[in-house]
């Protein structure tokens, strides 16, 4: 695989939907535990990241969020988290993709900020995740779904304590610009990106598309490619116009959003929530061949 960082602020790049809409659709019983299908149905989740790689993405990203100690020890299953890791690397790696990026979710342990032994417990998860992907063909982690700075602050010190790849770190950020935890804004949850080593500074979010060209310039001021996650509500096709509720509501709306998102200053785009893979092929088509573009450099 090429190195990522050799593409950070040159090439667009769009990043895999995720493969739970594409299992759900066939009929698969999921229960919220899509990434223990890389156990269980290995091929079904091949065939939905093929679907990805057909639709010319050049980042598979592995179905893997919930592969933190807590969160396995949860479901009675910490001590297979070697294995899972080695299954889900494997599934995307097959594929022969440009670039493979896992993707670790928050642990889900309580945080208390003011105590250095909550602080501690909560960065070891993320530590202990990135050990067991060690050795393995990726080019990067993807901290997505973080909701406020405390735990994104503890998965990006864990993940720099074990790991030298590229860490793309992402939150989810609502309309007013504020986290989804209501507490913290888009602006300190940037701060701890720059400070803790994130390699690209992102977020995911259901705002209309002129919502997100304002948070892709607020992150690009930041010296970091910027990834901007477009949140799919629902996928209807029968919705004749895009509305504050669901602005997203079919492929073809990606389009005209990637050509904005590109000006605004990203260049890593994704589609989430209940996107198809359609969704994730009219980024690339909107995008493929075509620079990153920096708004601070560039008139």
């Amino acid at each position: 695989m090429p190195d990522i960082q050799l593409r950070f602020h040159r090439d667009m790049l769009v990043l895999s939907s995720p493969i739970a809409p594409v299992l759900s659709r066939q009929g698969f019983e999921l229960d919220g535990d899509v990434e223990y299908a890389t156990l269980m149905e290995p091929e079904a989740v091949e065939d939905a990241l093929r679907l990805n790689l057909m639709a010319g993405v050049q980042c598979l990203v592995t179905e893997t969020a919930g592969m933190t100690p807590a969160r396995l020890a949860h479901r009675g299953m910490a001590e297979r988290l070697p294995e899972l890791a080695r299954a889900a690397v494997s599934c995307a790696a097959k594929l022969r993709p440009q670039h493979v990026l896992v993707e670790l979710g928050p642990c889900g342990l309580p945080l208390d900020a003011s105590s250095k032994a909550s602080l501690n417990e909560n960065r070891d998860q993320y530590a202990r995740a990135a050990r067991a992907f060690e050795g393995l063909s990726l080019d990067g982690f993807f901290l997505n779904g973080f909701t406020n700075p405390s735990d994104l602050k503890c998965a990006l010190m864990g993940l720099r304590q074990v790991s030298g790849l590229p860490v793309f770190a992402s939150v989810n950020v609502g309309v007013d610009g504020m986290l989804a935890d209501g507490r913290h804004g888009f602006d300190e949850a940037l701060d701890v990106m720059a400070e803790f080593e994130a390699s690209v500074a992102g977020f995911c979010t259901q705002a209309p598309v002129e919502r997100v060209c304002e948070l892709a310039r607020q992150a690009a001021k930041l010296p970091l490619p910027v990834l901007a996650q477009l949140d799919v509500v629902e996928h209807n096709p029968r919705q004749r116009q895009a509305t504050p509720e669901n602005p997203y509501h079919r492929p073809d709306v990606m389009m005209e959003a990637a050509q904005h998102l590109r000006a605004a200053g990203a260049q890593f785009l994704r589609a989430t929530g209940q996107a198809t893979p359609a969704y994730a092929g009219a980024l690339v088509a909107a995008t493929e061949g075509l620079d990153a573009h920096r708004p601070d450099v560039e008139a």
